[in-house]
């Protein structure tokens, strides 16, 4: 018995010093999980720079989009109203800094790959209150510009910035109606061109449009019971068409078949601010309560999450808005710290922590 006892541990032994030794590092409070950030990345090379960043969006490696907030801002006087139009609340919503005092310059900025600033729109400044978010369409091979503005209109401009192609709502015009918005804050896109909308700090509802602009329908109500929201801040769309969104002031994400029906929601998720779901279909959160990153599967069990609050490279103050680029590196749009982050997966990452492209339905083949 004793021999055996014996063998056994030499076995024991040779299978231990046959196996790789990992080496691990020892301490830290893994405040940018799977992230390395690059230090200084961000050049925005305008004199006494202290914007407050709204977005963020990859067109290409060496074209990365921004938006900047107005110094300060809170929101517009904005009525809060309901679906048939009339004042909800008459308390005002009006910003702190009356609107002649706040920035309208350098609104939106495009950013080559060292994160130097190539492009000023300056030309639109005047057109646009709060561009709250930009994007671009995945099936659209001229990569129009969508801007959200928080002024009550979603603008369309070419790629190149010369040229307005639609408008959608009216620039400081709130209403709930199938031509106006009340503070759009994020849209999704569809193979054949047609939109969904968030709409959004103001409205209460998600509006479908086709690829022309027009209204096609929408969900939603305010309030904080099923199918209802309190500032809807993003939307994203799975494989199965389901619609994913970002109730923010009701800290939860509700999720809603493709044609608008309440199917659950997950709650308890801090102040979501962008959704996106993953090739691999799992849902990454961007919350502005606890300035982290979170991973969720599609039946809303958390996986893993990242995040700190603070100034430090990595750390983030009102995690607003983020991308992912083709190689796998997060650009964030850092609100509060008046910059866009670029971080890198760490050496040897655990890819089950590194955000994945985000997922689009497929074309329908013609």
């Amino acid at each position: 018995m004793k021999r055996r006892f014996l063998a056994g541990l030499a076995v024991v032994a040779f299978c231990t010093a046959a196996a790789p030794v990992m080496a691990q590092e020892k301490g830290g409070l893994d405040q940018t999980g799977a992230y390395e950030p690059i230090v200084g990345w961000f050049k925005p090379g305008i004199d006494r720079w202290d914007r407050p960043m709204a977005s963020v969006t990859v067109d290409k490696p060496d074209r990365i989009f921004m938006t900047t907030a107005p110094v300060r801002f809170t929101r517009p006087n904005a009525p809060m109203l309901t679906a048939d139009g009339k004042v909800m609340e008459e308390k005002s919503q009006a910003s702190t800094i009356p609107a002649d005092k706040q920035a309208h310059d350098n609104i939106i900025l495009v950013l080559n790959g060292e994160g130097k600033v190539v492009e000023n729109w300056k030309q639109w400044d005047k057109d646009i209150t709060f561009a709250h978010n930009i994007e671009i369409s995945p099936y659209d091979s001229d990569r129009a510009v969508w801007v959200m503005d928080l002024g009550h209109q979603i603008l369309k401009f070419s790629n190149d910035g010369k040229k307005l192609l639609m408008r959608l709502g009216e620039k400081d015009k709130p209403a709930w109606d199938a031509t106006h918005f009340n503070m759009p804050s994020s849209m999704a896109f569809y193979p054949d061109g047609s939109f969904i909308v968030a709409d959004g700090y103001v409205n209460a509802r998600i509006v479908k449009f086709d690829k022309n602009g027009k209204y096609i329908s929408e969900f939603g109500s305010k309030g904080s019971g099923p199918g209802q929201f309190d500032l809807v801040h993003s939307v994203a769309i799975d494989k199965q068409g389901r619609i994913y969104t970002a109730d923010r002031r009701n800290h939860r994400i509700q999720v809603f078949d493709a044609n608008g029906k309440f199917i659950e929601e997950w709650k308890n998720v801090g102040s979501p601010t962008r959704l996106i779901i993953t090739e691999d279909q799992y849902l990454w959160m961007s919350d502005a309560d606890y300035n982290r990153f979170a991973k969720f599967d599609l039946s809303g069990k958390l996986i893993t999450y990242f995040g700190v609050l603070g100034r430090n490279p990595g750390e983030f103050d009102n995690l607003h808005n983020w991308d992912v680029d083709a190689s796998g590196n997060l650009f964030v749009a850092d609100g509060g710290n008046n910059r866009i982050q670029k971080l890198v997966a760490k050496k040897g990452a655990d890819p089950v922590r590194l955000i994945g492209q985000q997922f689009f339905l497929p074309a329908l083949k013609k």
